[in-house]
């Protein structure tokens, strides 16, 4: 298991922590739901990651005597609450969808039931957690699906937002379909596929570019691959490759593996890079292209016929350019009293923050064809109705939608119980396995990169009523004000 800093968290946490403490509520038990409210790069569905995270940093959580003793210097906390929170150790529930799972907006991904203290102290570092490894991994596979079926290469360390940003988002990227990664230590620290090259460097630093080819290709002669655009892709770079191949690798039993351009009109490069390969007898030689390529560009390179064999993809994949924040938000739904579940609502003005009450499942539906219809919300304690149902829209009351013939589950599971971890946590491969079987239930007009068809999330009648009562009686009470 990883180290984990638990002083990761919010200063607010502990002063709520603190006031809790001094009103003997700190073992209340509370309900706190994970979820977000929209979908980054426009897209209509995220791809649920970082929960093993989550499970192992709840596992481990304690305050070490260097933590109290930083907390004794603010000031700001009592001597009571600080030893207090010495003994402090997770000792609560949690649920949540697998790592890989398809989500959508509004869905509690992971419910934490703990006493107040505890559930509220962890909400940072559960966030950082699941926002960070959903929005790469998210990223990254719209990335990998507009390759069509091409190898994606995550070439972005050097651009992370720091050490940990860099060696997660390699493995998140390879979970979510990259071939493999630039990131060494993520090769040496998780076992994924690490690749690369050659740089310009590499090239500018021989008397001349057939040098610099030749020396490549006589220390990795199975498997050269020569960057292009150091000097002239066409003129330079192009013949200098052929005559490796022909001089060096050929005497050798061996052949050209590959080239790599990296800048220019790629599609016009790729286009005039492969005639001229195979026009010397090089068919078998790949092309691969980098440069600052997400989604849209590579979608857009295909649609031109770019022969392109794979993409090396850095900046945009590694830190999720077009939409670097994952908005997940963690919020009370419930508090338990005398061993009731009384449910808590946030009221806001803006009607898409007012959140669903209550302690949930995720019920998920299928047709017969195994893809995916609908998820319902319902309290935890309702019985899933059986044969014909009726969806109602969330928001347009008006909307019904009647479904039969269809197969559901409950796509949480309980993951930790008094503190304890009851489940076993997925490897790199088995997360990048769900993913796949995932994507596989949706349908192909969801998978569209530009203006996919989204999912509606339904209430079941029981929980839209608990959610209608409880901002009536919020209005009620502004009302009495």
């Amino acid at each position: 298991m990883e180290k984990y800093e638990n002083l990761l968290m919010d200063f607010y946490e502990l002063t709520m922590g603190q006031a809790y403490f001094n009103k003997k509520v700190q073992n209340k038990v509370a309900y706190f739901d994970l979820f977000f409210r929209k979908c980054p790069d426009g897209a209509s569905f995220v791809i649920a990651n970082g929960v093993k995270k989550c499970v192992e940093f709840l596992s481990q959580f304690h305050f070490e005597p260097s933590d109290i003793e930083y907390l004794r210097s603010t000031g700001q906390f009592t001597e009571e609450y600080l030893q207090y929170l010495s003994k402090l150790k997770f000792t609560g529930d949690m649920w949540a969808v697998k790592d890989g799972t398809v989500v959508f907006p509004n869905e509690p991904m992971i419910t934490v039931r703990a006493p107040l203290v505890e559930a509220q102290l962890v909400e940072t570092a559960l966030l950082l957690y699941f926002n960070h490894a959903s929005l790469i991994t998210t990223k990254a596979n719209r990335i990998v699906r507009s390759a069509k079926g091409r190898a994606v290469m995550e070439f972005g360390t050097r651009r992370a937002q720091g050490e940990s940003a860099a060696v997660d988002g390699a493995v998140y990227a390879v979970e979510a379909g990259a071939s493999g990664t630039a990131c060494t230590v993520a090769g040496k620290k998780y076992g994924v596929k690490t690749l690369g090259t050659m740089a310009h460097s590499f090239v500018q630093s021989f008397d001349s570019e057939f040098e610099a080819f030749k020396a490549y290709a006589e220390s990795f002669p199975d498997n050269c691959v020569l960057l292009v655009d150091t000097f002239n892709t066409l003129k330079s770079g192009i013949p200098n490759a052929i005559k490796t191949h022909n001089e060096v690798l050929k005497p050798m039993g061996k052949k050209l593996a590959g080239i790599r351009i990296d800048s220019g009109d790629l599609a016009y490069l790729s286009k005039q890079a492969r005639k001229m390969l195979d026009e010397a007898g090089i068919k078998d030689a790949k092309i691969c292209t980098s440069n600052s390529l997400d989604e849209n560009i590579i979608e857009s390179l295909l649609a031109e016929g770019a022969p392109i064999d794979s993409f090396g993809v850095g900046e945009n994949l590694i830190t999720a350019k077009s939409n670097p924040v994952f908005g997940g938000v963690y919020k009370l739904v419930a508090v338990e009293k005398d061993g009731e579940i009384i449910p808590k609502i946030k009221i806001s003005d803006n009607s898409e923050k007012i959140i669903n009450p209550h302690f949930k499942k995720i019920v998920r539906y299928f047709d017969k064809d195994g893809k995916l219809i609908t998820d319902v919300l319902y309290e935890n304690n309702e019985v899933v109705p059986t044969g014909r149902l009726t969806l109602k829209h969330p928001t347009q009351s008006w909307t019904t939608k009647d479904i039969e013939g269809y197969s559901c589950l409950d796509i949480r599971d309980k993951m930790i119980e008094n503190g304890k971890v009851i489940t076993t946590l997925p490897t790199i491969k088995q997360v990048s396995d769900n993913i796949q079987k995932e994507l596989n239930t949706l349908w192909p007009e969801a998978l569209r990169l530009q203006n996919p068809h989204t999912y509606t999330v339904n209430l079941s009648d029981k929980l839209a009523k608990t959610k209608q009562d409880l901002l009536n009686k919020a209005k009620e009470d502004n009302e009495k004000l």
